[in-house]
C-alpha cells in the first residue's frame, strides 16, 4: 500500500490494539471483541481488505494473534440510511476549512452513522484525508464547523478553544420569557443525566455559563442570541429549557421524545450562527457567518 493511501486510510478506519487474551488468531479476537459482529462478516471484511495490519497491509484470515498487535478496521454499516441534507462549504485554504452543516448531519462518524456525516463528505469532496473537525456540534443543531485540514499546524488551531480565544455565537427560537430581564447570564453546574445522552443541572459550583439575549420577539416566541463562554455538551439547550423555554423541536429537553424519524419540517431550532477568532498563525481577525437562516 502506497504512503498516501495508508494514510487515507488511516484517517478513515479505526484503531485497536488487541487485548489479552486466549485466541489464537487476530480473527478469533475481533469475534469475541466484537460480539455483534458475526465471524462472516467478519471474514467478508478481511476478504475486501478492510482489516490492515500496523503497516496498512490487509491482513488474512489465519493471522495470529498477539496481545498489543494494533489492527486497523473500518467501520461499517450495512444499508446506512441516506440523509438528504447538503452541506456549504463556506472557507477552504491550506489550513483551515469551514463548513456550514444542514440540522440531521452527524459531524463525526458514531453509532448508526459513518458515511453519511460531515466529515466523510468533506474528506471526499476536499480529497483531503487530514481533515479533522476543531470542535462539535449536535447531529440536530445546524451551522458552522471548522476543521484542521493540516497536521502541521493543526495544534494551533485546537488551542483556540479550551484557551477560550474564539468566540462562538448562535441563535434559537424558543418560547417567550417576559418575566426575565435580559440581556442575562446563565450559569449551572452540568453532569451526566438519564438516559445516557442527556444532560442535567446539578448543585455545586458551576462548570457552565451562556450570556442570553433577546433579538427578535415575535408573540409567543422569541429569538434569542446565546454567547456560550463554555463549550459542555448540550449546554444551550439545558440553559434554555432551566430558563423555562426549551428550545423549539427539542427532542431531548425538558423531556425525552423517542428520536425515530428525522422530520425535515420541524427540526430543532437551534444554529451555530456566528465564529470569530484571531488566528493563530497569522493573528489577523477571521470571522464566519451562517448562511442557514431559522424560520419561525
Amino acid at each position: 500500500m502506497s504512503e498516501s493511501v495508508f494514510h487515507a486510510a488511516r484517517q478513515q478506519a479505526s484503531t485497536l490494539y488487541l487485548p489479552a487474551g486466549p485466541w489464537t488468531t487476530v480473527l478469533d479476537c475481533l469475534c469475541a471483541k466484537f460480539t455483534a459482529i458475526s465471524r462472516e462478516q467478519w471474514l467478508d471484511r478481511i476478504a475486501r481488505g478492510r482489516v490492515l495490519d500496523a503497516g496498512g497491509q490487509a491482513i488474512t484470515a489465519d493471522l495470529a494473534y498477539r496481545e498489543g498487535l494494533k489492527i486497523h478496521y473500518f467501520r461499517e454499516v450495512p444499508n446506512e440510511t441516506p440523509i438528504r441534507v447538503v452541506e456549504t462549504i463556506l472557507y477552504a485554504d491550506e489550513h483551515l476549512v469551514v463548513a456550514d452543516k444542514p440540522h440531521f448531519l452527524p459531524v463525526t462518524p458514531a453509532g448508526e452513522y459513518v458515511e453519511q456525516t460531515l466529515l466523510r463528505r468533506l474528506i471526499h469532496r476536499l480529497d483531503n484525508p487530514d481533515l479533522v473537525p476543531l470542535h462539535r456540534i449536535d447531529r440536530h443543531t445546524a451551522g458552522l464547523v471548522l476543521f484542521s485540514a493540516n497536521r502541521q499546524t493543526r495544534s494551533a488551531y485546537q488551542t483556540l478553544f479550551p484557551t477560550r480565544r474564539i468566540e462562538k455565537f448562535y441563535e434559537a427560537i424558543a418560547p417567550a420569557l417576559p418575566s426575565l430581564e435580559f440581556p442575562r447570564v446563565h450559569e449551572s453546574r452540568l453532569v451526566d443525566g438519564e438516559p445516557f445522552f442527556r444532560m442535567q443541572e446539578a448543585p455545586g459550583q458551576a462548570n457552565t455559563r451562556t450570556r442570553i439575549e433577546v433579538l427578535e420577539r415575535n408573540g409567543s416566541l422569541w429569538r434569542y442570541g446565546l454567547y456560550p463562554v463554555t463549550g459542555k455538551k448540550h449546554q444551550l439547550r439545558v440553559h434554555m429549557a432551566a430558563l423555562g423555554a426549551a428550545i423549539c423541536n427539542d427532542p431531548f429537553y425538558p423531556q425525552v421524545i423517542k428520536d425515530a424519524v428525522d422530520d425535515a419540517q420541524q427540526p430543532l431550532k437551534l444554529l451555530a450562527k456566528g465564529l470569530r477568532f484571531y488566528d493563530p498563525l497569522s493573528d489577523e481577525p477571521r470571522e464566519f457567518h451562517s448562511l442557514l437562516q431559522l424560520d419561525w
